[in-house]
């Protein structure tokens, strides 16, 4: 059962109290847990599926969003951590990859149950640098722009003054909490890495999704799917079928293994 706290934190909407696994999802940069309302109905029965909404974001709007990353993952390891009674993977797309991997590092660092896949979609291995210079300082105009280029964000949205008001610092927020991550060396991960990357995503060009191998002790596999930085959309069957092969596997060798 969750706490009342747990159920601003957690959008589950098909609660499978009898899941061999569970998939705790993390959104990208402005976004809320409304992008995975409809992955559970194309994952395995046995998977339960938790979006985190953010504080700041979707439902939450009206909260501040969080810049620091460890006051985050602290807030987000404590929410999950009741859930965490049978196994359980986590999912991130661009910035929710980001925190999931930090948050698998989190867990393992306080002695706390650790996830046995990361799926990280849309994000460079964290060891490399960002290619691109800092945004989340730029004035109001230059920084619409910069999200009309990524094309993350409804062109009415981004012209409608009003909503901007509310959506602006938010979007300041989780761009700062990712342009001001350091990395910090620590052993791989004992758990599995999947990554997902777009053919037109920059992010995850020349080598930067491979990457991810290094940080990995297990089996390392990628998929690079049509699409641009927002391929989670544009090529979300394709993302869902291979999510949804891999999770039966593991959801498989869990019930051998039971």
């Amino acid at each position: 059962m969750t706490t009342p706290d747990a159920q601003r934190w957690l959008r589950r909407v098909d609660s499978n109290p009898e899941a061999r696994l569970r998939c705790f999802c993390l959104p990208y940069a402005g976004g809320s847990a409304r992008i995975f309302q409809s992955w559970s109905q194309h994952l395995p029965a046995s998977v339960d599926l938790c979006a985190l909404e953010l504080p700041g974001h979707g439902a939450r709007l009206t909260e501040p969003p969080l810049k620091n990353l460890d006051e985050l993952l602290g807030a987000i390891a404590q929410v999950i951590q009741p859930l965490c009674d049978r196994p359980f993977v986590l999912f991130g797309h661009s910035m929710g990859a980001l925190i999931s991997f930090e948050l698998a590092r989190y867990c393992r660092r306080h002695s706390l149950p650790t996830p046995v896949h990361l799926y990280v979609s849309g994000h460079r291995a964290p060891h490399l640098p960002d290619p691109e210079p800092p945004v989340h300082t730029l004035p109001d105009d230059a920084f619409r722009e910069k999200l009309m280029r990524l094309q993350g964000t409804a062109p009415a949205v981004l012209a409608n003054d009003e909503f901007m008001a509310l959506l602006l610092p938010v979007l300041r927020a989780d761009f700062t909490l990712c342009e001001t991550y350091t990395y910090a060396t620590e052993p791989p991960l004992p758990c599995p890495i999947t990554a997902f990357g777009g053919t037109r995503d920059p992010s995850t060009q020349r080598g930067r999704l491979r990457a991810w191998r290094s940080q990995t002790q297990a089996k390392f596999t990628q998929h690079v799917l049509p699409g641009n930085h927002f391929f989670i959309h544009a090529a979300e069957a394709s993302l869902l079928h291979q999510l949804n092969l891999s999770l039966t596997v593991l959801s498989n060798i869990l019930q051998i293994d039971k």
